[in-house]
């Protein structure tokens, strides 16, 4: 049963979508169209421009460049 769990940053994404509202495709299009940005650069700009936490736009971008493989 507990190996059905979701683990990693996509953990995050339910609480994510539920505090800012907006579904995590559109949190990872902004990641995309902000590219080639570092990561950090990119968690910065989730937190400044959106307000969002430091735990929860590490999430989004370390999934995000994970799967462009940046």
């Amino acid at each position: 049963m507990s190996e059905d769990k979701i683990k990693g940053p996509a953990s995050y994404f339910p609480s994510i979508e539920k505090k800012y509202g907006r579904p995590i495709s559109d949190w990872k299009e902004q990641v995309r169209e902000a590219l080639p940005a570092k990561h950090m650069e990119l968690v910065a700009l989730l937190k400044e421009q959106h307000g969002m936490g430091h735990g929860h736009a590490n999430a989004i971008v370390a999934h995000t460049l994970a799967k462009v493989g940046t």
